[in-house]
């Protein structure tokens, strides 16, 4: 979960009052947050945030906002994002980039002058947004710049990597884009990002002077953004619009609660997109929701009135209008992170405070015990275990990059038909993994340098889409097993798999099958009672290079329920 770092003057500053520790102990829980460090001499308070969906609240703005919506009991107002008429400085977008990085957003900041602070906190919000919600710039990255020696209209285009040059940030000399590539620290981290494409994006200005080479650099010459600037220049590149548009949406909220005017930028793009081949941005693109008051009462356990639902999202930043049994509702501009009715009903509740509903009692006793399925599955730990190898545990969600591209699987494969996650925050964490796979050569392509042979197994959730499931998927809990050294063969795979049906009496065979992932001729299904519950093989060469795992690798992947 993020933690972030910020000043206790800077927060009392934009909350508009001063915050005893009582205070900030009654008002973090509305930002799902807690205090974990006070350096009382530098006023510094280090603050860890248990939701992972509100990007908005990486920032002592939004922690403020977000306090200040309560004490006031209504939401900030924005006047940047009310529809206007007239011409605006713009983006224009050349072709090309919609196979490579295809969208941007942009605002000016004016009037505003950069406290430390303030710096402070929008690099702060800069990497968290840029590293966790843009996935390390791959689907969204964000760059700052002084206002005044740009000319408009900026353009972003394809440019040939050793034709350009300009002064990157932390450099006094001019370089190349493959020399920063090859050279520059950020270069060298987020090259891989720009693989396989033979032309780079940039934007300059109508002078041809350049902002930046995105999402690697700014340029030292206007990117370099000191305390005491006036007027900026905000940019957003990405590879999803409604991503992108959100990071901007939260710079520029960010920017006007600490006094600045935002002017939106128009973006002109040569080719269709979600929302027109002309964007204005900043902009509010989500759509209102409906609640009623019968579903809140039956998510709480207590009945509220329309208005007393109506003043807890209103004082938590929602528009809300309507009477009656139905209310509708609309996310502010910073905010897209609604998925079901449910969410809408957490935030009446954390806005009305926990501590406000009556506890109740159980109505039944019970006792509890493991389900038949997880004393199989500790039972399976157990030999695991035995036979050498390490336990993981990982993230169910993954990215469609991780669980179909580099497993060498085309989406109609039986392992490759992922349950999807609606309105995703960042593309690691679209899909839900169909198979344990995926997650064990994720930790093993960080665990080169570690002394082989490596032995690991993990055993977790999976789902797959299910037409005839009540929600449309089935969820699983699987084995999954890698083992990877110089010699690694499905002859020794195979062997720990016939030692772990042996202790469990599960007589099986193996069936030959062409699989993707594995090598032809070197894989099998493992069949149960003439049923296919997994796959066990060598993993394909080119599968294990699309991971940079350098060793041959064997594994079995197997359904844990199928074994009951």
């Amino acid at each position: 979960m993020p933690t972030i770092s910020i000043n206790r003057r800077d927060l009392e500053r934009l909350i508009g009052r001063t915050a005893t520790d009582k205070d900030l102990d009654g008002w973090l829980p509305l930002v799902k947050g807690e205090v974990k460090d006070y350096d009382q001499d530098a006023g510094e308070l280090r603050i860890e945030l248990q939701d992972s969906n509100r990007p908005d609240l990486w920032c002592v703005e939004g922690i403020a906002r977000q306090i200040r919506g309560k004490l006031k009991g209504a939401p900030s107002s924005y006047p940047y994002l009310k529809p206007t008429g007239g011409a605006r400085d713009h983006i224009v977008v050349e072709k090309g980039l919609k196979t490579v990085r295809p969208f941007v957003a942009a605002c000016k900041a004016l009037g505003y002058k950069l406290t430390p602070e303030g710096l402070t906190q929008l690099i702060q919000i800069q990497e968290k947004l840029a590293d966790i919600f843009g996935r390390k710039r791959r689907t969204v990255s964000i760059g700052v710049y002084r206002l005044r020696p740009i000319a408009f209209p900026v353009t972003y285009a394809l440019v040939h990597p050793e034709k350009t040059k300009f002064r990157p940030l932390g450099y006094a000399d001019r370089m190349s884009l493959r020399e920063i590539l090859e050279i520059h620290p950020k270069g060298l981290e987020y090259a891989p990002i720009l693989a396989g494409h033979e032309k780079f994006p940039l934007l300059r200005d109508a002078k041809g002077e350049v902002l930046s080479f995105p999402p690697i650099i700014n340029s030292r010459d206007i990117g370099e953004v000191r305390p005491g600037e006036d007027h900026l220049f905000i940019e957003v590149t990405g590879m999803d619009i409604r991503m992108v548009i959100l990071a901007l949406n939260i710079f520029a909220a960010n920017l006007h609660d600490r006094g600045a005017a935002i002017e939106p930028v128009d973006i002109v793009y040569p080719y269709p997109t979600d929302m027109g081949k002309k964007v204005r941005t900043p902009q509010h693109f989500t759509a209102s929701r409906k609640i009623t008051r019968k579903a809140v009462a039956e998510a709480l356990g207590t009945p509220l009135s329309s208005p007393e639902i109506r003043s807890s999202l209103a004082s938590y930043g929602y528009g809300v209008s309507g009477t009656g049994e139905s209310l509708s509702i609309t996310l502010p501009s910073y905010r897209n992170d609604l998925m079901h009715p449910v969410d809408i009903i957490e935030d009446v509740a954390i806005s009305r405070g926990y501590g406000s509903f009556a506890a109740i009692l159980p109505s039944a006793f019970t006792v509890g015990t493991l389900s038949r399925i997880e004393q199989l599955s500790d039972k399976v730990r157990e030999l695991m275990v035995g036979f050498g190898f390490q336990e993981i545990v990982s993230n169910i969600l993954g990215s469609r990059e991780d669980l179909l591209k580099k497993m060498r699987l085309p989406p109609d494969h039986a392992n490759g038909r992922c349950v999807e996650i609606d309105n995703v925050m960042s593309q690691s964490v679209e899909c839900i993994r169909p198979w344990i796979l995926p997650s064990l050569l994720r930790v093993e392509t960080a665990s080169s340098r570690s002394f082989y042979p490596h032995h690991l197994f993990e055993i977790g959730d999976v789902a797959s889409p299910d037409a005839a499931a009540e929600t449309g998927s089935r969820t699983t809990i699987r084995l999954g097993a890698i083992i990877a050294h110089a010699e690694a063969t499905f002859s020794e795979m195979h062997s720990f798999l016939d030692v772990l049906c042996f202790y469990l009496n599960k007589p099986y065979r193996l069936e030959p099958v062409t699989h993707p992932s594995f090598l032809e001729g070197r894989a099998a299904q493992i069949v149960l009672n003439k049923t296919p519950i997994g796959v066990i093989g060598e993993l394909h060469p080119e599968l294990l290079e699309r991971w940079q795992v350098s060793m041959p690798c064997a594994a079995f992947d197997l359904e844990i329920d199928a074994l009951l």
